[in-house]
């Protein structure tokens, strides 16, 4: 793979901007018999939690008019699992690795970060698109004092790793989280996650999903990822990771172009494995044939009217 596709987003270089989301690849264990995740710029894991998770009660996925809709409850196997069986087997895959971590209260958070600080993770991304028990189940992301509040607390716990803050869209104004969380201490944001949506059953009149509401996710969310990169990008210092509904090449370049100095692939990867690897060499193929001799040119390039 050329130089041209490097990219570094707050000290950590990644071999290209293609990263696979949290919650959409696992550990990548499924994916080797496909390709080498060597190929990958990084891959962002399950997301973690404290103690092992089993999630929601299914159905858990459903299908939408141009993406899915999930509500799997961070299912996973805790932190002590991740980092004693999951990250030694990523560590030999030659590609960042980006440990996604999660909790309900923000101690919890802070404890966790606390545990994967020491680890070989060449960063954290922290969620907080999920309820906070001590807030009366409202997400961490869509109050400002709250979102500052973890993200200090999580930084103050990661002295060694670049903290990346994932931030939820469902909120009033994503410039105003987001340059909250800049201020109290984050090294870099991801946006978006995913989209509150419901799906209903009319033959039974009950919701398709058994938690009622999900995720929305895939082609269907992708102008609303574009229009808060953008925006998130124009009001931040910090580097931004775009993800939201990217399904192709094409997808990449605009979403860069927005403002995001790499990407994460998330719902396409559940329609085609092989997306991510797709993705890359269309990359490659986009900057010789425009020229462009490294991939973080066109960042924030957008020209509006």
């Amino acid at each position: 793979m050329s130089e041209r596709l490097k990219v570094n987003v707050c000290g950590v270089e990644f071999k290209n901007p293609v990263i696979p989301a949290s919650g959409t690849y696992g550990y990548g264990r499924e994916y080797e018999c496909l390709y080498p995740l060597s190929k990958l710029g990084g891959i962002s894991v399950k997301g973690t939690t404290l103690k092992p998770r089993q999630g929601n009660q299914g159905p858990r996925v459903a299908e939408t008019p141009a993406g899915m809709l999930n509500s799997v409850g961070l299912q996973n196997g805790g932190a002590e699992k991740f980092l004693n069986y999951e990250l030694p087997n990523l560590l030999t895959k030659d590609t960042r690795i980006i440990a996604n971590i999660a909790g309900a209260s923000i101690e919890e958070c802070a404890e966790l970060a606390s545990l994967i600080n020491p680890s070989a993770v060449d960063m954290v991304e922290l969620n907080i698109s999920c309820p906070n028990v001590k807030q009366g189940g409202a997400a961490f992301g869509t109050d400002c004092n709250v979102a500052a509040a973890v993200t200090a607390a999580v930084k103050k716990e990661l002295p060694d790793k670049p903290l990346m803050v994932k931030l939820s869209p469902n909120v009033t104004s994503i410039t105003d989280i987001a340059k909250a969380v800049e201020a109290a201490g984050a090294d870099a944001l991801s946006l978006i996650n995913t989209l509150l949506g419901m799906r209903i059953d009319i033959k039974t009149r009950r919701p398709i999903l058994r938690n009622n509401v999900g995720g929305l996710s895939g082609p269907a969310v992708f102008p609303v990822a574009v229009r808060m990169v953008w925006q998130t990008a124009n009001a931040v210092k910090i580097p931004v990771v775009g993800m939201g509904g990217i399904s192709t090449w094409e997808d990449a370049v605009e979403m860069m172009m927005a403002g995001a100095s790499a990407v994460q692939v998330g719902a396409a990867i559940f329609a085609d494995p092989y997306a991510p690897v797709k993705m890359i060499d269309g990359l490659e193929k986009y900057c010789e044939d425009n020229g462009i001799a490294n991939i973080s040119e066109i960042v924030g390039t957008v020209q509006p009217w």
